[in-house]
């Protein structure tokens, strides 16, 4: 499996994409960190769920996307994998 690292350094070599990505830069930072933490605690996507109080899919949604979580899930999320969650504006 390519690391997400991996991935995102080929994808970025695509100027259609890289466009894209930088238009979008702070939700994939986000839904990154999200994903890294997760792998780093060792967890699955259905065991943040159970400790979350939700299900697999929401998670996948979290995680690919397609929903706008918000502070609270956000909160809820980091917290199931032994993280606290801190919001910046810059």
């Amino acid at each position: 499996m390519t690391k997400l690292a991996d991935l995102k350094t080929r994808l970025m070599q695509d100027p259609e994409f890289r466009s894209a990505y930088t238009e979008a830069e702070g939700e994939y930072k986000v839904i990154e960190a999200m994903i890294l933490a997760r792998v780093a605690a060792g967890l699955t996507q259905s065991e943040v769920a159970a400790r979350t109080g939700t299900t697999q899919s929401a998670i996948a949604r979290l995680e690919g996307g397609r929903v706008s979580p918000s502070v609270e899930t956000l909160r809820k999320y980091a917290a199931a994998v032994g993280k606290r969650l801190r919001v910046e504006m810059v």
